[in-house]
């Protein structure tokens, strides 16, 4: 017979599992709003990363990781993590815009 789990472990899982799904919603919200970006740097001929944003964005996360009372370490991989996946988005938009663009010959 296994032990009754207690009622305060139930509703901070609730809470765990209401988190979760914000953050899966926010994600979702997020890579919409970056492969829009991708759209537009591939119309452009911009790269897929951007290493100077980059920088100052990992600096903005740690600091607010601190503030927030999160390890900045994670909140970096985290970031990592999310960044790289966004990046990969890119790539593949650059690939299938660049084989829908149209050729252009020397008059056009």
């Amino acid at each position: 017979m296994s032990t009754p789990i207690p009622p305060e472990i139930l509703q901070l899982r609730a809470s765990i599992d209401n988190i979760d799904g914000a953050l899966t919603y926010l994600l979702a919200e997020r890579f919409k709003i970056t492969r829009r970006v991708g759209q537009l740097k591939a119309a452009l001929g911009l790269p897929p990363a951007d290493p100077e944003r980059d920088r100052a964005q990992i600096a903005r996360m740690k600091e607010i990781a601190l503030t927030a009372g999160l390890d900045p370490d994670f909140a970096e991989q985290f970031r990592e993590f999310i960044v790289a996946e966004v990046i990969r988005h890119h790539k593949l938009i650059a690939a299938q815009l660049g084989a829908q663009a149209p050729v252009l010959d020397t008059y056009s």
